[in-house]
């Protein structure tokens, strides 16, 4: 009796751990990326087993990248109103099932049905994982949104090769039913841990963070143009490497080096699954990084500088991506440049609109994801009828609009936001 006394408030007590249900959020990002991050693997096998052409498969991809982002709100409303645990059950059994169905499609139909599945699974997992972060986290935002989100981005690194191997030794079918049961599976389990969120009570943002102290609902939030100016500057930034995740196989295919074998640190790979593996491991890497610069320097300061480099990190693919070894390169740095988005944003967003309905008003700003991947069956279209040139100019030129913006438009509205803000408070309280 005496241990289980003891064990028992031991227990609940690391449980409401910040830090432990921040691990837990990571973990279960990690789980669930392979649903986005190793798509790229299974268009051509899949392609060469139907015949239903890339442009229509990757047509699957931008319905689950919709599905994933613009069902966020609702998740994460209902992640404010219940609580984490319920929702990323759901998300658990949907992304299971999504690739369970892939595995059996035989049709473009089916396929359709399953990233819908498998959008709404990795939405609830994503959404609830990151809202949740911003809310334990008021003093560190960029920091816990960017290690949540780099279970996201770097998880797949530790998956690619074996996923890769997996289909070309048991075919892509096995592949997606395999890692379908065992990801849904191990998210489920680590659901159960997963708690509402109570930030400690002296937890407050850094000086140099620009952060309101009012919390705007989402219907509140949606009618300030400032809202509106975030968006877009999401769609731009996010185009670039959502067309990169999707089209990468596909472009090396093109050029003619995705199986040839490349050596680094090492290790010998196909070019184009050495490639994936560093860029998933730069995506992951540089969510935290990024988060944690923007919480010292501040948000647009960081966006300003990752943003210009994306850009000229597309420049650079277009120029020298035929080079198998500048292809791997600057893919890498166009993935460096880009994942930061999936912490700075949310960050920036729950600074200035407020931590209670942080995970809808987060997963409002997510959908922005969603309406950036309707570009990618346009590249494809692009580069039939013309070539990949146009698509990376094209990316590179919204990256770069987007960096000064950040530092031109966004950074003075979002400073006069917060005065009038904390101008109506003192008014309030009646101290002006």
């Amino acid at each position: 009796m005496g241990y289980s006394n003891v064990a028992e408030p031991r227990s609940t007590a690391l449980r409401y751990n910040r830090w432990v249900q921040l691990a837990v959020g990571i973990v279960c990002m990690g789980l669930v990326a392979n649903l986005q991050y190793a798509w790229t693997l299974f268009v051509v096998p899949m392609d060469a087993a139907h015949h239903w052409g890339q442009a229509a498969i990757q047509t699957a991809f931008t319905i689950f990248i919709v599905t994933e982002t613009w069902l966020v709100p609702v998740e994460g409303w209902l992640v404010d109103k219940f609580g984490p645990r319920p929702v990323v059950i759901a998300g658990s059994l949907c992304a299971a099932l999504g690739w369970i169905i892939d595995a059996h499609a035989s049709s473009l139909g089916a396929l359709y049905v399953a990233a819908v599945i498998a959008g709404i699974g990795a939405g609830c997992v994503y959404g609830t994982c990151v809202g949740t972060a911003l809310k334990w986290f008021p003093d560190k935002r960029g920091l816990a949104a960017g290690l949540t989100a780099a279970g996201f981005g770097a998880g797949a690194a530790i998956t690619v090769i074996p996923i890769a191997n997996m289909i070309q030794r048991s075919g892509y079918e096995h592949t997606f039913m395999f890692f379908g049961i065992f990801q849904g599976v191990c998210i489920l389990l680590l659901a159960t841990l997963l708690v509402r969120p109570k930030p400690p009570a002296n937890a407050v943002a850094a000086k140099r963070v620009v952060a309101t102290k009012v919390d705007y609902t989402p219907s509140q939030m949606i009618r300030s143009p400032l809202f509106w100016v975030l968006y877009l500057m999401f769609v731009f930034v996010a185009a670039g490497g959502i067309i990169a995740t999707a089209q990468l196989g596909p472009i090396a295919k093109e050029y003619g080096f995705a199986k040839l074998p490349v050596s680094l640190m090492g290790v010998t790979l196909p070019l184009l699954t050495m490639t994936l593996s560093i860029d998933n491991m730069c995506n992951g890497f540089t969510r935290p990084l990024c988060g944690f610069l923007s919480d010292k320097i501040g948000r647009e300061n960081t966006m300003f500088m990752i943003f210009l480099g994306e850009g000229i990190a597309l420049l650079g693919l277009m120029q020298f991506g035929h080079n198998p070894y500048a292809f791997m390169f600057f893919a890498a740095a166009v993935f460096l440049c880009w994942g930061e988005i999936f912490s700075i944003f949310p960050a920036t967003c729950a600074d200035t609109f407020g931590s209670k309905y942080a995970a809808a008003n987060a997963g409002t700003l997510y959908t922005a994801k969603g309406t950036a991947s309707m570009l990618v069956p346009i590249a494809s279209v692009l580069s039939e009828h013309g070539s990949w040139n146009t698509v990376f100019i094209c990316a590179a030129v919204v990256s770069i609009t987007a960096a000064v913006s950040a530092k031109f438009i966004l950074a003075p509205m979002r400073r006069r936001w917060i005065d009038r803000t904390v101008e109506a408070g003192a008014l309030a309280k009646g101290y002006l």
